[in-house]
Order: C-alpha cells, then structure tokens, then sequence
C-alpha cells in the first residue's frame, strides 16, 4: 500500500523531543482500522483501542512531565491525531480531544493538577467550552448548574473541564470560566445518535449543584488573553495560545481521516479492477483515475502543509514567552478551515473514483465520509466562518465576528 502525505521519520526540524509519538500512532492504525465499524455499532471507543492508546503514552501527550506525562508540543499533539484518525475517525476525534482537555489541565494552579493527576497519572479529561452552565458564589468557590451537550470522550474521562458564566447576586453575568469537575459528580446522558463521528460518545454531561473550589476554576477571557494560572511559567506547552491550540485539536483526526481514504483507495486499485461501461480492464491505466487521484493527494498535502504550519506557528510563539498576536490566531483559524475543505474535496474525488460501490454497509469508505463531513462541521472548523475572519483581518478591520480568536 502506498502512504501518500505521511508524517514520516523523524523531522530534523522538530522543535520537541517526542518525534516517535506520532510513530507510535502510525503503528496504531490497522489495529484502529479493524475495531472502526465496532466503534461505531457500539458508540464509543472500543476497550481494546483504548487499552492501545494508553499503553503507548497516547493519552499523555499533553500531561505535565511533573505528572510522568508527555508534554510535547502541539504539533505532536495534531500529527498524533492525524496518525490516528487514518484508522478510526471516531478514536482519533476521542484521543484528541482527551489529549487537549489535557493541555488545559496544565494551565490550572498546581494544586488543581495534583487533584487531577496526583492520584492517578493516567487521568483523562473531556472539555466543553460554551458556557452552556452558571455559577454562583460560595465560601471557597462556586456552585455549579448545566447541561453540556457534545462531551467527545467523557465515557473514557474521569474528569471535565465545563464552561460556565460567572454570575453575581442579582444574576447579573461577571465572567466566563471553564469549572474544572470530577466525573463522578456529574451525570451523563445519552444523547449522541449522529450520522457521522458515532464512536466519539459525544455525550450530554448534567451538573446539579456541584461545588467547584476556587483554585479549579480557569477564566477564559484571562485565558484568551494569554493569562494562566499555572506556576510553571517556564513550560512551554502550556504557554500556546488558548483558541488555537483548542481548534487545532479538531484538524489533526480530520486530515488523517482523508489521508486514511486515499490508502484505502489507493489499495483497491491495486486489486486489478476495471471501470464498469468502459473498454478499461484495469482503473489504474486510465488517465481519469490518475488525474483525480493525483489531485486528491494535493488537496490532502495542502491540508497537511497547513496543518503543520498553524502548529509550529502555536508553539514558536509559546517558545518565544510572547503571547500570539491577534492575526496569527486569526490565521491559525484559516488554516484550519483550509484543512477541512481541503480534507472534505479530496475524499468527494476519492469517492469518484472508487464508484457507487463506496457506499456499501460494508465499504469502510462510506464510514470515513460520515466521519469527515460530521467532525468538520464542528463550529470552531467552519471554514466559511474562518474565511470572513481573516478576509477582515487583512483588511485591518478591528471588529470582529467571534470573541474565540
């Protein structure tokens, strides 16, 4: 089988030390490949995919190395995702979404982490930011009330980072935060039944009184504004800015999810079959699957090029100490908008060129399509939305159409 837009060796490039964490998840694939349809069927991920992941350190790629975690960098963090998600939409939607519920974590005070961590190294996080959920103020810190629909990992955390606003006496908002919360205070209800991204268990998360001491609650304009908690200034990780790191958690699964279609193409013209009410006996000579299989792998290379640039963007300003400015994070946007258009062209040719036969129950490739088209609808991916942003952003126009920059 032919590799088209892989990660590769070792880049001699990488600004961090954890180049064999996306090799680890390349060796994940066909594993991940064979449990994608029981994912599905079962909504959530399968225990023998999580069992892999976790033994491969692929759940702490974002934990405090205090904490016996990874603490790489954000571009490990997205070419893990896109590893994985060439295997299982579903499983590297999950992982990654853990895995930058992680980053958050390590922006929190000290004893916040110990909380998390200091138990049990191997904790996993699930986020979700809308301030879906309200907050009132107690001795030692607040009470929390919501409902946070779309909690992509939270059958497979024991935590949750949620969003709430801040409000005072007279119900008059102060603050957004995001209220850090053990899962067992809180209760899950099943309401993912989607077409596409089944096995994510994106799930309703309910809370009902729960109090939230002060030292876990984060406040995410600070955040937004570069402003963390967290003591460890000199960790580099956890200095990247907040917005973009969050989106770039989206794109990684969505690149490798077109990439994993082109393998899966590529491989069944291999097999020598023709084009059905054509004189051709073998797909492979005709120019019209050359021409188009060609195109897609530019649209899944210019993906990746993006996808690479947004992250060693992230991360050199995290290096550099400075907080990003406002049209670098405007850009980070585009660019991720680019890697779910990119992404969602390709796999339509890709899909051509395999025929109607794509569609079948049994065709993992009608599965990889209701993953991408489901998972780059999420609304900080929306490319149309990104586009607007950074048409004003070169226009120098200050105002804004999202606050999420």
């Amino acid at each position: 089988m032919v590799t088209v837009a892989g990660n590769g060796d070792a880049e001699p490039g990488r600004r961090d030390g954890w180049t064999d964490l996306p090799q680890r998840a390349a060796q994940l694939v066909e594993l991940l490949r064979s449990n994608a349809a029981r994912t599905e069927q079962e909504r959530r991920v399968v225990e023998e995919n999580l069992v892999a992941l976790d033994e491969a350190g692929l759940f702490g790629v974002t934990v405090p190395e205090r904490f016996g975690g990874r603490q790489a960098s954000v571009r490990t963090l997205v070419e893990v995702g896109s590893e994985l998600g060439r295997g299982c939409g579903s499983t590297a939607w999950a992982t990654s979404l853990i895995n930058v519920s992680g980053w958050l974590v390590g922006l929190y005070p000290e004893r916040a982490q110990r909380e998390v961590y200091g138990q049990n190294p191997r904790a996993r996080a699930c986020s979700v930011l809308p301030p879906h959920g309200t907050s009132r103020a107690t001795d030692g810190g607040r009470v929390v009330n919501g409902r946070w629909g779309f909690a992509s990992g939270c059958l497979h955390a024991q935590w949750a980072l949620l969003g709430v606003s801040d409000t005072d006496a007279s119900g008059t908002r102060t603050d957004q935060g995001l209220a850090l919360v053990p899962m067992d205070e809180l209760r899950v209800e099943d309401t993912w039944h989607v077409a596409g991204m089944r096995g994510t268990g994106s799930n309703t998360l309910v809370a009902e009184d729960v109090f939230v001491p002060g030292h876990r609650l984060l406040s995410v304009p600070g955040a937004m504004r570069g402003e963390y908690p967290t003591e460890f200034a000199d960790e580099v990780l956890y200095r990247a800015a907040f917005v973009p790191a969050l989106a770039l958690s989206l794109a990684g699964p969505l690149l490798g999810l077109a990439r994993g279609g082109l393998e899966l193409v590529l491989a069944s013209l291999g097999e020598g079959r023709g084009i059905s009410h054509t004189f051709y006996e073998q797909a492979r000579e005709a120019p019209a699957t050359q021409l188009q299989l060609a195109e897609a792998a530019r649209l899944i290379d210019t993906a990746a090029l993006h996808l690479r640039r947004a992250a060693d963007d992230v991360d050199d300003w995290a290096a550099r100490g400075r907080h990003m400015p406002t049209f670098d994070r405007i850009r980070v946007r585009m660019d991720i908008g680019t890697i779910a258009r990119c992404s969602r062209e390709a796999l339509d040719i890709l899909l051509s060129v395999h025929g109607a036969r794509s569609f079948a129950d049994a065709s993992p490739l009608q599965r990889i399509w209701r993953d991408l088209e489901t998972g780059s609808r999420h609304a900080m991916v929306n490319p149309a939305i990104a586009t607007e942003m950074y048409g004003r952003a070169l226009l120098g126009i200050e105002d804004q159409i999202t606050p999420l920059i």
